[in-house]
């Protein structure tokens, strides 16, 4: 009896396997540095009207879709559990302070149908006025098939 639940276990379990497996892209995109100078990187300072060159590889197996690019403040030091650091400050003290004008910037770009291997380069400059402190720079990409990678550097402005 137990032999025949394992005979039917494994042959339920094969068909469920070899009928999932109809070609669809299953891998999710990449963003990576190689070939290029990355930017920005963890710990880059910026100030205010500075302009920050964002330059990054983005790769699939199939086909890129779109990335988008947000900047949202981490003056209360969470993670997204990426390459995000915690970057030292030469006065902790002046570093801190309430926040009143976070900066706050999000938007999407498309990548051209049928790319595999896109350097997605964009330049935004530092609006003025915006508070000073701890950044999250998100880059996420999305392939053709909904998969998405994120990565996330920690930026300052100062």
């Amino acid at each position: 009896m137990k032999r025949n639940i394992l005979l039917i276990a494994t042959v339920v379990t094969l068909f469920f396997v070899a009928c999932n497996d109809d070609g669809r892209d299953m891998d999710k995109p990449a963003i990576v540095t190689d070939g290029i100078v990355a930017s920005p990187e963890d710990c880059d300072s910026y100030r205010h009207g500075d302009t920050i060159h964002f330059c990054y590889r983005l790769t699939d197996n199939e086909e890129l879709g779109n990335f988008n690019i947000e900047i949202h403040g981490n003056h209360d030091h969470h993670t997204h559990s990426t390459s995000s650091v915690d970057c030292p400050h030469e006065d902790e003290e002046e570093h801190e302070h309430e926040v009143v004008n976070p900066w706050v910037f999000n938007q999407d770009y498309q990548i051209p149908e049928g790319t595999k291997d896109y350097v997605a380069e964009v330049d935004i400059v530092v609006p003025e006025g915006v508070d000073e402190g701890d950044y999250h720079f998100m880059i996420r990409v999305t392939d053709r098939a909904g998969w998405q990678e994120l990565r996330s550097v920690a930026i300052d402005v100062e």
